[in-house]
């Protein structure tokens, strides 16, 4: 079954709000590596409807990398309530909110790569409660903001494992870590099909 892995930047005091302000001086080689190597781990994203229009709008533009030019070649879906038609960006499709789960259940099951979810919000949320979400892969920054919108919510609780450190030379850190309810229900359908 495919995974679905939430790779998101926040700052050591927890903001995930305009990264561009504040990480990219940290891009160190091995950093960047690794973001390569994530991607090209998946074929598909599955993103919120804010992050998916912003992104819509800058990535169709770039190109003439390996890492943009597989993020534009891959399926991307939306997940929006409001949106009636996607962006002008390869390979898009919307999923409606109220069909998510039935959605990303049946995305799961398909053959393919892992999917990546970029950011880390509504949509996240709702997976990780249904069991849907494996991984949070949260690029921690030295950076303190002192302010912004917060990495988890309210409606984020729940427990999680970690599974993965990794550090890069420029002092960013990478925790990865597995929402338990995800791994009990991974458990439970190793358990129905013995």
């Amino acid at each position: 079954m495919r995974k679905i892995i939430c790779s998101t930047y926040a700052t050591l005091d927890g903001f995930i709000d305009d990264p561009h302000l504040w990480s990219m001086q940290y891009n160190s080689g091995d950093a960047m590596a690794y973001a390569l190597n994530l991607a090209l781990g998946a074929d598909a994203l599955l993103l919120g409807r804010v992050t998916y229009e912003g992104m819509a709008q800058a990535w169709p533009n770039m190109g003439g990398n390996p890492y943009a030019d597989h993020v534009n070649s891959i399926a991307k879906y939306a997940v929006s309530s409001t949106l009636d038609k996607p962006a002008d960006w390869n390979n898009s499709s919307i999923i409606p909110g109220d069909d998510l789960i039935a959605e990303v259940t049946r995305l799961k099951e398909q053959p393919g790569e892992d999917i990546l979810i970029w950011g880390c919000g509504r949509l996240t949320d709702d997976l990780a409660k249904h069991g849907l979400l494996d991984e949070y892969r949260i690029w921690i920054y030295p950076v303190i903001k002192g302010e912004g919108e917060p990495l988890f919510r309210k409606e984020s609780t729940g427990s999680v494992e970690l599974v993965d450190t990794t550090a890069f030379e420029s002092g960013v850190v990478v925790l990865t870590y597995r929402p338990l309810n995800a791994a009990a229900a991974t458990d439970g359908d190793t358990d129905s099909e013995s």
